[in-house]
């Protein structure tokens, strides 16, 4: 069942990704992730979901 279930969720993902909002969101991250101030936020933020406090 839970294979069946994800099966689902990455059909619907990929959907998604070939629609034309999935491209205009891809190509709106590409452009966050050029931009070295919203690198450098990004990284702050996964920083804290990994490492929590330090």
């Amino acid at each position: 069942m839970e294979g069946v279930l994800m099966a689902g969720i990455v059909e619907r993902i990929k959907r998604f990704a070939q629609s034309p909002q999935g491209r205009r969101a891809s190509e709106q991250a590409r452009r966050a992730a050029a931009d070295p101030r919203r690198r450098a936020q990004a990284q702050r933020l996964l920083g804290k979901f990994r490492g929590g406090r330090r």
